[in-house]
């Protein structure tokens, strides 16, 4: 990977300061049903917590980033069911991981009974972490929980599969709003992170186009904003006395991969 430097009062000073090896032996190998490890698709910073997730293609990690420019990978989980590592969120405590898994890169019709619930999915992660002592790295524990995957069950014509959400804001509880491409629109309820549920969707049916549906679906401010890859951009408003809570909760700006505390 590589870490930039952006002055703030320069940004087009920017500059790469360090390109660090996550994976020095390698990572996840070629000829296991995870795709191997290449690189990272997507990484999520959790910076009051000095910690980041890691979603690599073959591995999920998670990283000390208290000296920013050195990060460290701390844990590193494989799982025979994902077949390629997209995308992770923190919960607001820090104690658990979504990560999800982009089977069929996006383009596969896999929520149907042929896949299963357990593939092109997300993975649900306790997560535990000490700090280091005398400034050394921190050390972090990543322990299976569960599987979530929509039981909507899709045409075989449409794409579906796990891709990008963001935490709905309720102190204190866990919640997730995500999109699944023609799956379209999910509201998860995880606060048992081994029976997590789906309260709330949106779908707008199956469409002709090849590559269809929600690309992602963030909350913000009272709202989730979705992008709807042929038709456009959806602005939904969830109506759940578990969720009002979310709606005081107000940010000046929104980047799910930089989480804030709230």
């Amino acid at each position: 990977i590589s870490v930039i430097e952006v002055p703030k009062d320069d940004p087009q000073d920017a500059s790469v300061v360090s390109e660090p090896v996550l994976f020095p032996d390698g990572g996840n190998p070629p000829g296991t049903p995870t795709r191997e490890t290449s690189g990272c698709h997507d990484i999520t910073v959790y910076a009051e917590r000095d910690i980041a997730a890691g979603a690599c293609m073959g591995d999920g990690v998670v990283m000390d980033i208290s000296d920013p420019v050195n990060p460290e990978v701390i844990e590193t989980v494989r799982d025979e069911n994902f077949a390629f590592w997209h995308s992770a969120t923190f919960t607001n405590k820090g104690d658990a991981v979504i990560f999800t898994d982009e089977l069929g890169g996006g383009a596969g019709a896999t929520c149907n009974p042929e896949i299963g619930p357990e593939r092109g999915a997300d993975a649900i992660y306790e997560l535990k972490v000490k700090k280091g002592k005398g400034g050394g790295p921190a050390r972090a524990d990543l322990a299976f929980q569960s599987y979530f995957k929509i039981d909507r069950h899709q045409e075989d014509t449409e794409n579906c599969v796990a891709h990008n959400g963001s935490l709905i804001p309720v102190k204190g509880k866990n919640y997730f709003v995500q999109a699944w491409y023609q799956g379209g629109v999910s509201v998860i309820d995880f606060n048992d992170l081994e029976d997590p549920k789906e309260i709330a969707y949106f779908d707008r049916g199956p469409f002709e186009e090849d590559l269809s549906g929600s690309w992602s679906a963030y909350y913000y401010n009272g709202h989730i904003y979705s992008s709807e890859i042929q038709q456009g951009f959806d602005v939904l408003k969830v109506d759940d006395k578990r969720l009002k809570r979310a709606e005081k909760v107000r940010f000046d700006e929104l980047n799910p991969q930089n989480q804030p505390r709230y």
